[in-house]
Parts: C-alpha cells; structure tokens; sequence
C-alpha cells in the first residue's frame, strides 16, 4: 500500500487537470482530481447521459508472460492459465480470447487481498500472456505476490510506470472511441468485459469495455508521453466532459461496486460479499484456491453476515462509512461500509454488512446517524441499473 506519508505522485495528466482548474486531493498516494469546476453532482449526471473521461492511472495495469511459451496457443494459454490460478480463484484456464474477468486475490483464510480484472489476449501470437489491472493502493503488494508465484516461470512487466490509464464511461462514450484508431478493428465492437489492442494516431493502445459507473464505457492504456494528447482530443468533442474522483465514487455506489478497503478487506470473503459468481464451477468442484475451505463452506452453508444496499424510509440524512446498523430492537447487526448522495437515485444510499438473518430484502433496520436511529431498509443491489453492451 503506498506510504500515506510520503511524497504524492503525480500522473501524466496531473498539469491538464491543473490548468483546467479541477480541485486535487490525496488519493492512494497519488495527487488526483476529486472534480472540476461543475462540481461532482453535475459531473455524475453527465457521465450518466453523455460521457465522462477519468484518470485512473493510479491503477496498476500489468501484464505476466510465461519465460517459455508453447508453440501452439491453446497450450500457452492452459500453461499460465495453470500458473495463475494457484493465486486467482476464478477459472483462467476458461477464458476467451480478448475476454476480461473480474476476480479477487484470496488469502488462505478466505479473505481479499485486493480485487482486479485479468484477461486473456485476443491476438494467437500473444498467448502465453495475461493482462492485469489491480487497484492503486494494493498494487505494490499484489505485483509482489504475482512475482513471487510465478518467479523462474514468467514475467511481470508493470505498465504502470510506462504507461497511462483514462477511462471514458457513458452511454455517448461509443461514439467518440473510434476517434483514437484507424482501420477495419473498432473498439465499438467489444462487448462487456472484451478488450483487444488497437493502433492509431497515439500508437498501441490497449482498450477494454469495462469499468466502474455501471455504464457502458472503455478503459484505455496508452502511452505515457501520449497521454495528453489523447486526453485533449476526447475532450474536444462535446459529449465529453473530465470527471473526478468526487463522481467517480457516487456513480460505483449506485451501481452497487465494491471499493477495496471498504466495502472488502482481508476479512470479507468474496461470498459475503455478494461475489460468488466470481469463483466459476469447475474452481469450486477443485477446491484448489487460496481460502478454499472458508468459501466453500460459505457457499454451502451461507455466510454469516452479507453486503446489502440500504435505502431511508423517510430520513433523507445520508448515512456514511462506520455507521452502526440496529434492529428495531436496538441490536446491533452490522455496519455500513459505503455510502453518500446517490444523484441518479435521487437520495442517500449506502451498502454495508448486516448478519444473514437480517439480509433479505424489505427488511427494516435502524442506522444510528449522529446518534439517533434512522429507520432504513435492505434493498437489492444495483440501486442503479447497469448498462454494460451484451452483443445480442
């Protein structure tokens, strides 16, 4: 985790954000704009209708390439894909080509170490490879591991020092993606959670549809020294508007994501925390990941406690992270772990653990709010539908 302590690091695009006036706050180490001049209610309004372009290079992409790699591409594949998942307790071995997962680092007692998307490249002469995209204050600690578990077998080469990673999330985002590559291959024609390589007026970028607001969207890496450049010309076109972190942060909320440190930790295992489909069946049926014993016994039994959304019955004081969560009767049954504004669902929301008992939906509970109870109720999640591009 980066020293809280330290000197802040800046990325590529710290000096436009600058000049365009965006407010800078601390955030994983990083110097990063919380938002911009229209402030972040309107800011998350626009990324829901038009499209909103982020830094998140703060990020850690990478990419992990086997130090000998079979000739033919499905036994490449299979040979990292059988490296990996003695850390990842999803199922790589099944993975596309140009297909993302989103997963967690398990430890042995079932709890996450970080979550993070993996991928398998679309291009044959490329397996053998995987690409990695783990959050900003885990990175130096989850690049550690993959290292160590791999070492003498592959490479880990880290992009985030090399390069930049912008993400551009709405629903009017497809239309200006095409401006960054040239011939026959678009990036329009990824579906949800595809990526693929693409070259254009800023070199190779890597571009996936994926992200965090619950919209449809792409994550594009790119080259430090381009990055400006790329960031200019998506800014010139008038769907697109810079967001900060400030936007970033209520959209994932209404769309029900996690953010690591909060709403998961070393404690929370992915079956609390309403991950369970990350951990694919034929993981489950070789109990062969970290924690196995834990989220298998989760899975069969239910956990103890769950992540649930919570919605004020009346009360429209928002309720933050840390807030107790009651009974009626006044037991104590959980605590919320995110919460704030929700501009698209027009009033507070919040997500937290509550024991199982308590969990389904409808249920009634008390947050104490500055001391006083505040009845809310358990809601399912999304509060926000999502919107990812499915091809039909």
């Amino acid at each position: 985790m980066a020293d809280p302590t330290g000197p802040l690091e800046t990325t590529a695009l710290t000096g436009l954000w600058q000049g365009m006036g965006a407010r800078m706050v601390p955030f994983a180490g990083y110097l990063m704009p919380v938002q911009f001049a229209d402030g972040v209610m309107k800011e998350h309004q626009w990324t829901r209708t038009e499209a909103g372009l982020f830094d998140v290079a703060h990020m850690g992409p990478a990419h992990l390439t086997l130090n000998a790699r079979p000739a033919a591409p499905e036994a490449a594949h299979a040979a990292i894909a059988a490296l990996v998942e003695t850390f990842l307790p999803c199922d790589v071995a099944g993975l596309r080509p140009g297909q993302l997962r989103y997963t967690t680092l398990t430890n042995a007692q079932g709890g996450v170490l970080d979550d993070l998307f993996v991928g398998r490249p679309a291009d044959p002469d490329s397996q053998g490879s995987l690409y990695f995209v783990v959050n900003a204050g885990c990175k130096e600690a989850d690049f550690a591991l993959i290292a160590a578990a791999t070492a003498g077998k592959a490479t880990l080469t880290r992009a985030d020092r090399s390069h930049t990673l912008i993400a551009l999330q709405g629903p009017k985002a497809v239309d200006v993606i095409p401006n960054l590559v040239r011939g026959a291959a678009s990036p329009k024609k990824l579906g949800f959670m595809e990526y693929g390589v693409f070259t254009g007026p800023f070199g190779a970028l890597t571009i996936s549809r994926s992200g965090y607001t619950g919209e449809d969207g792409f994550e594009i890496l790119v080259a430090a020294d381009q990055a400006v450049s790329l960031a200019k010309l998506l800014l010139a076109h008038s769907a697109v508007k810079a967001i900060g972190l400030g936007a970033r942060d209520s959209l994932r909320l209404e769309a029900g994501l996690c953010l690591y440190g909060h709403d998961l930790d070393t404690t929370t295992s992915p079956i609390e925390a309403g991950l369970a489909w990350t951990i694919q069946k034929v993981r489950r049926e070789r109990a062969d990941f970290p924690g196995a014993a834990r989220i298998l016994r989760e899975l069969a039994e239910k956990p103890s406690r769950r992540r649930v959304g919570l919605l004020p019955r009346d009360d429209k004081a928002p309720a933050r992270e840390g807030t107790p969560i009651h009974t009626p009767a006044g037991e104590a049954v959980g605590v919320v772990t995110s919460g704030g504004f929700g501009p698209t669902a027009g009033g507070p929301v919040a997500m937290g653990y509550v024991a199982t008992a308590h969990a389904a939906p409808g249920t009634e509970l008390d947050l104490i709010v500055r001391g006083q109870p505040r009845r809310w109720v358990v809601t399912a999640l999304p509060f926000v539908p999502h919107r990812y591009h499915r091809p039909a």
